[in-house]
């Protein structure tokens, strides 16, 4: 006997739900491709426990005819394909026929369904593989698909899901991407019975992306768009100082279908290359339109990833046309020290601290120099001590000193100092925030923390997504200090917030440290608190200390490393 044989049709179709169903979030892109294919104006989507429990995606599309029910929830059964050479020109999302056959495997599946010509709707469910009649059903012109327990029936898939939290995430990012690659559809997501999306058809795309990542971050996009015969890509991407640590907003879209692309991504990042720090992504919306024959949408099982016909053209036209959008404009960085070869400006001593020795007017005129010698007063986590006197020395550039008596500062921002290995430049302002942050989370330890209530709220308008992220971490900002209280829509109000808390005490030269904001809470609020840039800074705060924190060299709170060593080879 043969040990060949023919697998049966809830084998094969739990071996594909396998390749099609991830997780929710594969659930939802499949559901969402089905109902844009039906041609509608509005889709609800909604999810109890991450997608875990429930997904219902309801469209208001041409619907499903009674007798075709049951071929929906078969396998390998579509509208969308009659022959073979039509794999060569597809244009709708879904094509395969496996996603509901396969989901229908590992949960329980119920379709209701009707189409305008109908006078009543209809009604079929399939519970882990077992297909059940059709019924008539109640329901308005569209079709309603709900998923309930996804991997209920097979308890070794449902242990490999992630917590409720982590599984609402990645379908949410499902959500967003298909809500990104159709602006012209009104879409809405809803998680637990809070409404979290609600995004109203648009023509535009940077409208859509503003219901999604608000108004302030889509008036920033650049507007890019270039074309090569039939071949067009447009969109928008983001300025170079808007840049992320990681590729979370870098979508792009293929006939209105997501999709990842190593050699699109490489031609995005030579486009930028120059204007970014290595290991900065850029932020990247772009749209391609070309002919169904010039790309394979069949390679990938999820359709997360296709296949040009001609990518080295798509990667020119990419290129080129972030390029031209960025000759438009002035992109560079200020990188280099302004005022080279000029006088200081006449109030730069002025205003500076005792103890500055100005620099000559020259070339070294952006340099802020000052000489230190021990005296009594003591700076946190440093026995030793260091305070600016006044003197009239030969500039120090041109004196040999031991390492550690000479300071350099660099535009009022950037402290240089000796070390025995060569030196060292420390970022006042980084160093600062991270001082604050430490003494905020002491504060927080020890439930030393005092709140004061605001006497005139501050009121704040979210994204739908902030707004998701703010209500579910509500204790912790409380805790924080700061109390968040919903005011309608995607608008919160802010009762209270810390007070301040003295990271250092008052030296004996009167300097005092600004409040320490909370860091978890409101980083941006850390960062302004902390000793800004382009303000003199005394030496005793920069040279001393930046070399005696157990912080310095650590990352502050935004990422910026708050000293960069450099050794001198010795001779």
């Amino acid at each position: 006997m043969g040990r060949i044989h023919q697998l049966p049709v809830s084998v094969v179709n739990r071996i594909a739900a396998g390749e099609v169903v991830e997780r929710p979030a594969s659930v939802v892109k499949e559901l969402l491709e089905n109902a844009l294919d039906a041609d509608p104006t509005r889709i609800d989507v909604s999810l109890e426990q991450g997608g875990i429990a429930l997904v219902r995606v309801v469209d208001d599309g041409g619907g499903i005819e009674a007798e075709d029910l049951p071929l929906a929830v078969s396998p390998h059964a579509t509208s969308k394909l009659r022959t073979a050479d039509d794999l060569e020109r597809i244009t709708t999302l879904g094509f395969r026929g496996e996603a509901l056959a396969s989901i229908g495997e590992v949960s329980r599946l119920v379709i209701r369904s009707r189409t305008a010509a109908a006078a009543a709707g209809a009604s079929i469910e399939v519970d882990g593989g077992r297909m059940g009649g059709v019924v008539p059903a109640g329901c308005a012109v569209g079709t309603t698909v709900e998923v309930h327990q996804l991997f209920g029936q097979v308890p070794a898939r449902r242990s490999f899901l992630r917590a409720a939290s982590t599984e609402w995430s990645h379908a949410s990012e499902a959500f967003v991407r298909t809500a990104l690659a159709h602006p012209d559809v009104a879409l809405s997501l809803t998680h637990n019975g809070r409404r979290v999306h609600d995004l109203p058809a648009a023509d535009d795309w940077r409208t859509r992306i503003a219901g999604l990542y608000g108004r302030q971050f889509a008036d920033r996009l650049i507007a890019v768009d270039a074309s090569d015969g039939e071949i067009t890509v447009g969109g928008l991407v983001g300025r170079p100082d808007d840049d992320m640590a990681s590729t979370r907003l870098q979508h792009l879209f293929v006939s209105g279908r997501p999709f990842r692309d190593r050699a699109i991504l490489h031609a995005v990042q030579e486009a930028y290359r120059g204007l970014l720090l290595s290991g900065r992504q850029p932020i990247v919306f772009l749209e391609f339109s070309l002919p169904p024959d010039a790309v394979d949408v069949n390679v990938h099982p999820a359709k997360m990833e296709v296949r040009f016909r001609e990518p080295s053209r798509l990667y020119r036209i990419v290129v080129s046309a972030l390029r031209t959008a960025f000759l438009a404009r002035d992109m560079r960085a200020p990188l280099l020290p302004p005022a080279f070869g000029q006088p200081s400006a006449p109030d730069a001593v002025a205003g500076s601290p005792a103890g500055w020795i100005p620099a000559p007017a020259s070339s070294k005129a952006w340099l802020r120099t000052w000489k230190t010698e021990p005296v009594n007063e003591t700076l946190p986590g440093n026995s030793a001590a260091a305070v600016v006197e006044p003197g009239t020395a030969p500039p120090p550039w041109e004196r040999d000193h031991p390492a550690g008596e000479m300071a350099v500062q660099m535009h009022d921002r950037y402290i240089v100092v000796e070390s025995p290995e060569g030196i060292e430049v420390i970022d006042q302002h980084a160093l600062h925030e991270r001082v604050l942050y430490e003494g905020f989370r002491a504060a927080v330890a020890a439930g030393a923390l005092e709140v004061q209530p605001l006497l005139i709220p501050e009121r704040l308008e979210l994204s739908p997504a902030e707004l998701e992220v703010v209500q579910e971490h509500a204790d912790a900002l409380s805790q924080a200090g700061m109390r968040v209280e919903p005011f309608g829509g995607t608008t919160v109000i802010v009762t209270s917030k810390p007070l301040p808390q003295s990271s250092c005490g008052r030296s004996s030269t009167g300097w005092r440290p600004r409040p320490v904001p909370p860091p978890q809470a409101c980083s941006s609020t850390r960062c302004s608190t902390a000793w800004p840039a382009r303000r003199p800074s005394r030496p005793a705060i920069g040279s001393r200390r930046g070399r005696s924190t157990p912080w310095s060299g650590i990352a502050a709170g935004c990422g910026t490393p708050t000293t960069v060593r450099m050794a001198v080879p010795r001779r």
